[in-house]
């Protein structure tokens, strides 16, 4: 019984000490550090979540909710037209819009990170610029240019292009695809630039001393390892685009509704959360396989134009 007693209690001190240590270490203060802001993110972004879908499995009862499980929601989400159609149009504009972005933002980014110099900081400035104003201000901004006395229409009377104002340019999916571009455009140069940044530059001298001219030199070293860059440029731009009901209500008009502004509709004027709910859960997830898809289209041309 004693040499019993007297292991335990050696083990209960040499634990007390590793106890103590675990608590020192950087690993626990690490810890420390991101438990309240994971909290935070837990309770603001996972919990309304989960209420959303819950919210989709119940039906709205007049001014009451049945929570009786059912799956009605989502077949109205998914068969009937008006949604279905709503919910094509906007993975389409998202994805036209994901992919101009990143067309656009990539010679911005490739020239503020090969060509900027000592001026790169102040170009960085520069571009960030429009992010700074509300995002409510840049969208009026476009419905200024291109409306029926706008400046864009104000243009080409002046040069003679057209004899009257024309009404091509504002409240249809146009305005609405040029309007996201130019807002995204930002976030998308931004961690393109950052990945050209980390591109090692005696590659590329080495793919030119190999014979490589610029464009295939682009195409095998430069490109291959800005991937990371241009995938999460396109899942940043993607993911909000495809719920912004802001700026189809501003410059879309009848012909710009996303499906944002169905579910919007339902959580107001509507008064159905149930259908609103299904609808929000079967967008995220669509738009996440839709994510997905594409990272694993843009590694495997990664893969092979090495």
């Amino acid at each position: 019984m004693t040499a019993a007693a007297e292991g335990a209690g050696r083990a209960a001190a040499a634990s007390a000490p590793r106890r103590g240590s675990f608590l020192r270490s950087e690993e626990a203060q690490g810890l420390a550090l991101i438990s309240p802001t994971f909290l935070f993110a837990l309770a603001m972004l996972a919990a309304p979540i989960l209420v959303v879908i819950a919210h989709s499995f119940w039906t709205q009862d007049y001014l009451t909710i049945d929570r009786t499980f059912t799956l009605e929601n989502y077949r109205i989400a998914l068969t009937e037209p008006i949604y279905r159609d709503l919910l094509g149009r906007s993975l389409i504009l998202s994805f036209t819009v994901s992919t101009l972005t990143v067309l656009l933002a990539y010679p911005v980014a490739y020239y503020i990170s090969f060509h900027g110099g000592r001026h790169k900081s102040l170009l960085l400035f520069l571009v960030t610029i429009p992010a700074w104003t509300s995002y409510l201000l840049r969208v009026m901004s476009w419905k200024v240019i291109l409306g029926y006395n706008g400046v864009l229409n104000s243009a080409l009377l002046g040069i003679g292009v057209i004899d009257e104002p024309s009404t091509a340019f504002l409240y249809n999916t146009n305005a609405v695809l040029i309007t996201l571009t130019h807002a995204w455009a930002v976030f998308a140069i931004l961690p393109i630039y950052v990945s050209l940044e980390k591109v090692d530059r005696t590659l590329l001298e080495a793919a030119t001393d190999l014979g490589d001219g610029p464009i295939r030199r682009f195409l095998r070293v430069t490109l291959p390892l800005t991937m990371a860059g241009i995938i999460a440029a396109l899942i940043i731009v993607m993911i909000p685009t495809v719920g912004d009901y802001v700026t189809p209500r501003l410059v879309g008009g009848k012909d710009g509704v996303m499906i944002a502004n169905a579910i919007e509709v339902q959580f107001k004027k509507g008064a159905n959360w149930p259908l609103g709910s299904a609808l929000s859960v079967t967008t995220m997830v669509i738009i996440t396989i839709m994510a997905g898809a594409c990272v694993a289209v843009l590694r495997w041309t990664a893969r092979r134009i090495r």
